[in-house]
């Protein structure tokens, strides 16, 4: 029985894809700071948010009232940018 023409370029396929290398081994890790203030930017982020709820909003800063809100969100915020570039 004749064998289809479709088999022939699906075994090249698959011997182009099993030759190349993987490109995330050629990728560079991150620093060792990164994590740390990674971490350290979403706990303090959530710490500010929590302070200022707890003391009714004369902790962190009085004076700015509820833009504390907005210093613990983009506290938080920057910890996730973060995590999406960690490796």
């Amino acid at each position: 029985m004749p064998e289809s023409r479709g088999r022939q370029g699906a075994r090249k396929r698959a011997e182009r894809t099993s030759q190349t290398t993987p490109q995330t081994q050629s990728l560079p890790g991150n620093p060792s700071w990164f994590v740390p203030v990674m971490c350290a930017l979403m706990i303090v982020g959530v710490l500010w948010v929590a302070v200022f709820y707890v003391t009714g909003g004369q902790w962190p800063i009085a004076s700015i009232r509820y833009w504390n809100l907005g210093i613990g969100m983009g506290l938080i915020m920057a910890g996730f940018a973060m995590a999406t570039r960690w490796r």
